[in-house]
């Protein structure tokens, strides 16, 4: 394992450079990476469970001659990164002026200070409302239009999740309707990122399950539709992330104070990021949106990407192959995977998964979310329509287009109410 986990460091370190610190014992040296822009920092972060880190943060700001903006601490986001959230961040953007905003907190966090940065560089100029932006490249298209410039954000992230700090994604959620909605841009990735893994051990045990399954779902659902030019990149990294969550998950459980599986952790969460920005994600992170209100995001992708790995199996044998070695190698498929093909392979590797998930105690159906009812798959549906989403439809490996939903991702999503994997219909 030491090797894995050498080279998962070696792979963040050739794509991110010095823009990015991680590691254990290094959330010190966020000072002197705020210096390098200035002498006046916006800190978003919680000031009760996370008060300790905010403290740290703010020590470490002080020691490099940096102030806080407005002489105090801005709240973070609630989850999931409610709008109402954004706006207010914005407000703290404009009124102290920093030079600069030092984001300290999980994935809703990061994205509300992602998008409240841009709403403050473009509101006056472009539109204060943030529903214009998402979809794609439309931040940056504003930028351009406008002459606007972002204040450089620096993200430090608190829990092994999203990878928010290192990627061009802002999810926001629309609490009235229950529904989340994605920025995606290059202009909205952090200027410079830190992590210290020995953090996540202050978060709940939930939270570093959830991301975990996050870890998968980010490297599987990328790799599952990716180009052939990036296959092999994909495929690593694929393979370095699911192998440091199915060989360490279960340490973390055993003994929340492993330091050395909250690292491995942490940086399968981090190699989740780097499949992001190399390929995009699909079906299960597009039914995740209309989930918000049930589940964590890491958990709802967890959920649905066994049930969308059989509706893809035909067209994606090769990866389920070396995905499902991984699962296989830890005692969670008996089946000899060479020996099976199309679907049969897909429900194999899918109960692999299945069987993952019940050993670090996630649910594995819709069913078994407090609140779950009818009205969530009718969202989904609805929301798979969505000419705002429609980026998700495409990057499957078996495209939909919106007049095929209710045909194909209905029975998807009633097979993941029940767990019965045969509603599922193919399209080949």
């Amino acid at each position: 394992m030491h090797n894995l986990i050498e080279r998962s460091k070696s792979l963040l370190r050739e794509w991110k450079g010095d823009t990015y610190v991680f590691g254990c014992g290094v959330l010190g040296k966020v000072g002197p990476m705020a210096r390098d822009f200035g002498t006046n920092a916006m800190l978003v972060c919680n000031t009760t469970y996370l008060k300790p880190v905010a403290d740290a943060v703010a020590a470490s700001l002080k020691a490099s001659g940096v102030q806080l903006a407005g002489d105090r601490i801005a709240p973070d986001a609630a989850p999931n990164a409610p709008r109402e959230d954004v706006y207010r961040l914005e407000t703290y953007i404009l009124h102290y002026k920093p030079d600069c905003i030092v984001s300290v907190g999980g994935g809703s966090t990061i994205d509300a200070s992602k998008a409240a940065n841009f709403l403050a560089a473009l509101g006056a100029s472009h539109t204060p409302e943030i529903d214009p932006y998402f979809g794609t490249n439309l931040v940056s298209e504003a930028l351009k239009k406008t002459g606007a410039s972002l204040k450089p954000l620096i993200a430090v992230q608190t829990s092994a999740s999203s990878g928010a700090h290192l990627t061009k994604y802002s999810n926001i959620t629309d609490p009235v309707v229950g529904q989340k909605k994605l920025v995606v841009d290059d202009a909205i990735v952090p200027r410079k990122s830190l992590f210290d893994y020995e953090v996540t051990a202050s978060m709940p045990l939930s939270v570093t399950i959830d991301g975990a399954l996050d870890a998968i779902s980010h490297t599987f659902e990328v790799f599952s539709g990716i180009t052939e030019e990036k296959y092999d990149l994909a495929a690593e990294i694929a393979r370095n992330a699911i192998e440091l969550v199915v060989q360490y998950a279960p340490r973390v459980i055993e003994n929340p104070k492993d330091m050395e599986a909250r690292e491995a952790i942490g940086m399968a969460t981090d190699l989740g990021g780097y499949a992001i920005m190399i390929g995009g994600t699909n079906g299960a992170h597009l039914t995740s949106f209309s989930l918000v209100d049930i589940a964590a995001h890491g958990t709802a992708c967890g959920i649905m990407n066994p049930y969308y790995a059989v509706f893809f199996a035909p067209v994606i044998e090769d990866k389920l192959r070396i995905v499902g070695e991984i699962f296989a190698r830890h005692g969670f498929i008996p089946e000899d995977l060479s020996r099976l093909s199309g679907r049969a392979l897909g429900l194999a590797v899918a109960k692999g998964m299945v069987a993952f998930s019940c050993s670090i105690g996630a649910p594995t159906t819709l069913s078994e979310l407090k609140g779950f009812s009818e009205k969530h798959i009718e969202r989904a549906l609805s929301a798979a329509k969505d000419p705002q989403l429609e980026m998700k439809l495409k990057n499957m490996p078996v495209p939909l287009t919106a007049d095929l939903v209710d045909e194909y991702m209905e029975p998807i999503l009633r097979a993941a109410a029940t767990g019965n994997f045969d509603l599922i219909r193919n399209m080949q």
